[in-house]
């Protein structure tokens, strides 16, 4: 997938004018790129369209319109999106409860690292996670990590011939696996086409 550049972009007048149908275009578009894996962890999948979301919701809310920083944006956003040999997600931990979230995140250090995506009998493909930037410290992981899952091997021929696609975690702390749903293996295939 391209970096977004941009002339990909709306400028604010007309991102205003378009949002309400470009907004319901993405969310229905992001409804089978997300992952529930137990009852706190979600996997969100990135891609050129959700980036460029992300990416016009912030000129929008910061009122940026000036050329260099809208090439800062690019700059902080356009590394979540795939290259055509991985895939991209947010990873959220998602603890509706204060107390409960901050005992959660003070057990669940390192993660991020050990999200996995797997394709049949294959072995697991562990994330790496939260590149160039420090997301947890002696006392706490982050609630939100950025992943990344290098498809390598015939990993993407074995899931588009019909392996089963699943996403896990395996952490002492928390430990959970999801196989994905049709709806769901086809717009992660989708990056690959």
């Amino acid at each position: 997938m391209q970096a977004l550049t941009r002339k990909d972009l709306m400028s604010l007048e007309r991102y205003a004018e378009e949002r309400p149908a470009f907004r319901a275009r993405v969310m229905a578009h992001k409804r089978d790129r997300q992952i529930a894996i137990g009852p706190y962890a979600r996997l969100y999948f990135e891609d050129r369209l959700t980036i460029q979301y992300q990416v016009q919701e912030m000129l929008r809310i910061e009122k940026i319109f000036e050329a260099s920083e809208i090439e800062e944006e690019l700059k902080a956003y356009n590394p979540l999106i795939p290259d055509g040999a991985n895939w991209k997600a947010t990873f959220m931990l998602e603890y509706e409860d204060v107390a409960e979230r901050r005992a959660a995140l003070a057990k669940l250090g390192g993660v991020g690292s050990r999200v996995y995506v797997r394709v049949g009998e294959r072995p697991r493909i562990y994330a790496v996670a939260d590149e160039d930037m420090g997301r947890e410290n002696d006392e706490k992981t982050s609630s939100v990590h950025f992943l990344r899952f290098d498809l390598g091997g015939g990993i993407v021929a074995a899931a588009r011939a019909g392996e089963l696609i699943a996403c896990g975690i395996d952490h002492a702390a928390y430990r959970d696996e999801t196989v994905l749903t049709e709806r769901q293996r086809a717009a992660l295939l989708a990056d690959f086409a």
